[in-house]
């Protein structure tokens, strides 16, 4: 009898808790992204009409600037959060996309939704 090369899997009682805690960060990140955009000094609709002094419109540049890169930051990380959900949904969570092996445990729990092994990441980075 042929041994199915079936993939690795982790039980449903460990990905349950990783589940809720990812489904509750992306719903913070979600949150607080939309926080940072009404901070953003560009949506105010009043500053179009206002003769700022320089010093204040360089304020209000740097604070697009601020809110822009926090948005972009976090809408990557809400990305990933999707990503491993979408994973743990299909039975795939802790496999690495590149090379299908399970990706360390000590891995997933300092970053739960990691979706490569480390070597692989490392490729990646380079």
């Amino acid at each position: 009898m042929e041994k199915k090369n079936t993939p690795p899997q982790f039980p449903p009682s460990v990905v349950a808790p990783v589940n809720d805690l990812l489904s509750g960060r992306l719903k913070t990140l979600e949150k607080r992204k939309k926080e940072i955009s009404k901070e953003d000094p560009f949506k105010d609709t009043e500053r179009v009409n206002d003769n700022a002094a320089p010093d204040i419109e360089a304020d209000e540049q740097f604070g697009h600037a601020r809110t822009s890169a926090l948005k972009s930051e976090i809408g990557r990380t809400i990305i990933q959060l999707r990503k491993a959900l979408t994973n743990i949904k299909l039975g795939k969570y802790g496999i690495c996309e590149e090379c299908g092996q399970m990706i360390d445990t000590d891995r997933l729990m300092i970053y739960p939704e990691a979706t490569l092994c480390t070597k692989d990441s490392k490729k990646k980075e380079k």
